[in-house]
Parts: structure tokens; sequence; C-alpha cells
């Protein structure tokens, strides 16, 4: 037979344990939260130096690559397009949340139902990240590919800095 007793008194260091465990399981949805949208808008500037870099300029128009170039390119801006438009779903589902409904007979409680949030949008975030990084990859190798792939039949090589739409 097997007898159950008390345990020990928990201790002035158990109870500072788990006064700090539950502020932080308290207020873990909120701090992952604020990461995601540190991260979007940081992640959206850096969009938006990229799009500052495009002055810098190259060839304007894929029609001046030869054909196997501008088709690459083509697909490339595709991938960095796919890319960029899941980082950014997976970055504001990460910052604010998915759209849901619980059913009123499967509520468990509001710590378990904001861990498992939490859990949810790091992972998104995780990703957002990732596909923001890829997306940027791309296009500077789409960019890459249009300033130095091969010229078509009959286009000049040209690449210069700051380079206005006739002085290329």
């Amino acid at each position: 037979m097997i007898r159950l007793a008390a345990g020990p008194d928990a201790s002035l260091a158990d109870l500072r344990r788990a006064k700090t465990r539950r502020q932080l399981i308290r207020t873990e949805l909120v701090r992952v939260r604020a990461a995601a949208r540190a991260w979007r808008n940081g992640l959206g500037g850096l969009l938006a130096a990229l799009a500052g870099f495009s002055l810098v300029k190259g060839r304007s128009d894929l029609g001046e690559l030869t054909r196997g170039w501008a088709v690459a390119v083509g697909w490339v801006l595709l991938g960095a397009a796919v890319a960029g438009t899941l980082s950014a779903l997976t970055l504001l589902r990460a910052a604010h949340g998915r759209p849901s409904v619980v059913r009123v007979a499967e509520v468990p409680s509001r710590e378990a139902l904001d861990h498992d949030e939490a859990l949810r949008t790091a992972a998104a975030l995780r990703i957002g990240i990732v596909l923001a990084l890829v997306c940027l990859v791309l296009l500077v190798a789409a960019v890459g590919m249009t300033w130095y792939g091969p010229a078509g039949p009959g286009q000049a090589h040209a690449v210069g800095l700051l380079a206005g739409p006739g002085e290329r």
C-alpha cells in the first residue's frame, strides 16, 4: 500500500521562482507580439532600404538581356514576390494574432490559451523572418543578374551610379 504525505514547506526561493514563472507566463504573449511588431517594422525598413538601393542604376528593361537571362530574372523576381508575400502574411499573423473562435465548452485557462498563442506567434515570427531574408536575397540576385547578365544583341552594357534615364 502506498501512503501519501505532505511534502516539505516551500522555501522563500521556491515561492520567488514560482512567482517569477507565473509572471513570465502571464506576459509571454505580450512580449512575443512586441518582438513580432519590432521585427515587422525592422524588416519593412530593410525592404525600404533596398528600394533606395534602386538609385544605383543598371539596365531598366529586361529586354536588354539575352532571352535566357531575362527568363531567369523573371523567375527569381517571382520567387521574391512569393517569399515577400508569405513573409508579410506570417509577420502580420505574428504581430496581430490569428482570427479564431474558441468553443465555450472547450475554453481552457487564460494562461494556457496565451501560452499556446505565444508558441504559435513565435513560430510564425521565425518563419516570417526567414522568408523576408529569402525575399531580400532573391531581390538582390535579380538586380545583380540584370546589371551583370549578358547583353542581348545590339545592347550596350552600362552600370552607373545614379545614372539618369538619358545617361546610360
